[in-house]
């Protein structure tokens, strides 16, 4: 690690690798084998733990936890990628598990994000241009396509399958061994191969402090796009009606359909 930006680093094992052009922040704990790529900065208080790899061009925050034998901020796993600079940005108090794979991003986007308080469990795969929200849950096994986005809040059960391109919204509960090949809206819970939706995610959303009023008012525009006959224009249109003062909380239901480029899990 000769050269390389340390400041007051504390348990750097002596068989690290650490590039010189690496930016290690201040009571950073590095384990024994782990490798520290090029133009890496490490936030304080993070711990990397044995055999991990950071590859490169990785941003990572404050008082994160990279296990063993995760590799962050790999190559996208795209042809079209040829070599330019792209970014892996995490940020503060995240936790990566063992063997997971966060790739960089590619030109299209020119990063991949993940955000604070997640937690990306052993054996997931973040790909290229995916932008992961603050308090996502990626359970073990998860394997995402380019260009995903996952908002706030939301957790993904273990070894589901996520189609390029793909939204989940904010508070959203996907559950374990999915497939999910199109959008799923903030809220709700889905399940399945094929993947169908069941509701709100009303026990998720009573522990977030949702308050009574705003989880009957999510119910109420649920049932009109999923339990009526109404298409989505109708149903937007119907919601805006029906309930005079929408809560931000609605409105981003609404907004959330109505942005769908793949179309919406019913």
């Amino acid at each position: 690690m000769l050269n390389a930006k340390v400041s007051q680093v504390n348990e750097i094992h002596p068989s690290a690798v650490i590039d010189q052009s690496a930016d290690i922040g201040e009571d950073v704990a590095i384990g024994p084998y782990a490798v520290i790529g090029p133009n890496v900065v490490i936030g304080d208080g993070t711990r990397v733990s044995g055999h991990a790899v950071i590859e490169r061009d990785t941003v990572i925050g404050r008082n994160c936890n990279v296990h063993s034998s995760a590799v962050v901020g790999g190559d996208p796993q795209d042809l079209k990628y040829a070599g330019e600079f792209t970014q892996l940005v995490i940020g503060d108090r995240t936790t990566i598990r063992e063997f997971a794979t966060l790739n960089r991003g590619t030109s299209a986007r020119g990063r991949t994000e993940v955000g604070s308080d997640c937690l990306i469990m052993a054996y997931a795969h973040i790909a290229h241009d995916c932008v992961i929200g603050d308090h996502v849950i990626i359970a073990n096994a998860v394997n995402m396509g380019g260009h995903v986005e996952i908002e706030e809040w939301a957790a993904v059960g273990g070894m589901t399958a996520i189609h390029q391109f793909v939204r989940i919204g904010a508070h959203a509960f996907v559950g374990g061994a999915s497939r999910v090949p199109k959008d799923v809206p903030p809220f709700v819970r889905a399940s399945g191969s094929p993947l169908k939706l069941y509701g709100l995610n009303s026990i998720g959303l009573q522990r977030r402090g949702f308050s009574d009023e705003l989880r009957r008012d999510l119910k109420r525009v649920y049932r009109l796009f999923f339990q009526s006959a109404l298409n989505i224009t109708q149903a937007v249109e119907q919601a805006r009606l029906e309930i005079v003062d929408l809560h931000p909380e609605v409105e981003r239901f609404l907004a959330f359909i109505e942005a769908s480029e793949r179309g919406v899990t019913v």
